[in-house]
């Protein structure tokens, strides 16, 4: 009897170590919480081109002469390749804009009288006479950055987005039938070119440029087209 309470007690005292090996492991047991990763950062917004004392852009700049001389520009006056003049995209008509030529360092300074250059990745075309001050002239393309000097004092105009150009202007109506129900407004414009009668379809009447460059993404993205903001004046 007395060896049987003694192995009761044996098993006992093994059952309540076992016991308390069992919960210190489970005491020193790691609990790991997983931190979810910080969301990137917002993108910032692409710029504008507004016309204000100090608006920098960066770009590629061409130039443009002789086919052109004595015709009319998108601002109504002859084109004379012999004054310091520039085609822009989106600044007013009579902008003063500074332009460097980032290959050679030379400076001059234009005025805006004209649209274009609707070539991706080119933000300025400039008049022969600019393009001798830059030393531009052989090379025809260069990399620049245009600083504005001094802006119009009114500015009563909207933007657009240009979607194509087309030799035929019944070419250019097509199109135009193709996005109409998707897009409003959208208009056909006449353009007079060296290589002849050009007709642009541009899409939109908006306030903002900002508003133009979204519309202008979506076109890119939603039809696969290259798409302009362009400046239209009343």
């Amino acid at each position: 009897m007395t060896a049987f309470l003694q192995l009761r007690t044996v098993v006992a005292a093994t059952a309540l170590l076992v016991l308390t090996i069992q919960l210190g492991g489970c005491s020193r047991r790691r609990v790991v919480v997983r931190t979810p990763p910080a969301p990137p950062p917002a993108a910032q917004p692409a710029p504008t081109a507004p016309a204000v004392t100090g608006y920098v852009e960066e770009g590629i700049a061409s130039w443009y002469g002789v086919p052109f001389h004595g015709r009319r520009t998108a601002s109504g006056e002859t084109f004379d390749m012999e004054k310091s003049t520039a085609a822009h995209r989106t600044l007013p008509f009579d902008t003063i804009v500074r332009v460097t030529n980032l290959k050679n360092g030379r400076q001059t300074d234009v005025r805006i009288n004209d649209r274009g250059p609707f070539v991706e990745g080119r933000i300025l075309d400039l008049s022969l006479a600019a393009a001798r001050a830059l030393d531009m002239v052989v090379d025809g393309v260069v990399p620049v950055r245009i600083e504005v000097l001094e802006g119009p004092h009114e500015l009563s105009s909207f933007y657009a987005v240009q979607v194509g150009a087309f030799r035929s202007h019944e070419n250019a109506l097509q199109f135009r039938r193709r996005l109409e129900t998707r897009y409003q407004p959208i208009f056909v414009q006449a353009f007079d070119s060296p290589a002849g009668t050009l007709y642009r379809v541009r899409i939109g009447r908006l306030p903002s440029h900002d508003a133009a460059r979204e519309l202008a993404a979506r076109i890119g993205q939603q039809e696969g087209l290259t798409a302009f903001v362009v400046r239209i004046e009343d």
